[in-house]
């Protein structure tokens, strides 16, 4: 009697949404060589986030080349209250991306990769624009380089002051 013992495979923590993929050519002596170009964005959303880009002979070797590269890319998001702490926009190349704190209750109001993003990273209350470019690779670029520039918000900032002894 054989017994059959399945491998369960670790889970692996983060979610991965494949945003592109693109068949490129080049040319050669006796014609074109193709090859596929994938772009991923992997989260946990609770606030990692990273986006990555593969190129492979065919699209699932593109794929996994993709989410490795994500995963060597992540970046910690601050998130306050299942929101962005304030406003901030982010340029690459010709994509610029404008996210706004939204609140509770509003949603993801994004169009596009930068909903991904923003859904991967754990945001549940945003809202953002898109401007320039409509590549789908330099826009989810952009909106990380946004992410990065977040800081963090105090709950309870400590102003004193020095009161002035009277005469």
């Amino acid at each position: 009697m054989r017994k059959e013992f399945k491998k369960e495979r670790p889970k692996d923590e983060f979610s991965s949404k494949l945003l592109d993929v693109a068949r490129v050519a080049r040319v050669v002596a006796g014609g074109r060589r193709f090859s596929f170009r994938s772009v991923v964005v992997v989260g946990d959303k609770k606030g990692k986030v990273g986006v990555g880009v593969g190129k492979g002979a065919d699209v699932s070797d593109a794929t996994a080349k993709a989410v490795a590269d994500a995963k060597k890319n992540l970046i910690t998001v601050n998130i306050s209250e299942e929101t962005i702490p304030h406003q901030i926009d982010g340029k690459f190349c010709g994509a610029k991306v404008f996210l706004k704190p939204a609140r509770v209750g509003k949603g993801v109001v994004a169009g596009g990769v930068v909903r991904s993003v923003v859904d991967l990273a754990g945001i549940k209350n945003v809202t953002s624009k898109i401007l320039g470019s409509a590549n789908k690779l330099n826009n989810a670029r952009a909106t990380i380089l946004a992410l990065k520039k977040l800081k963090t918000q105090n709950k309870k900032a400590k102003i004193t002051t020095k009161k002035s002894k009277p005469d």
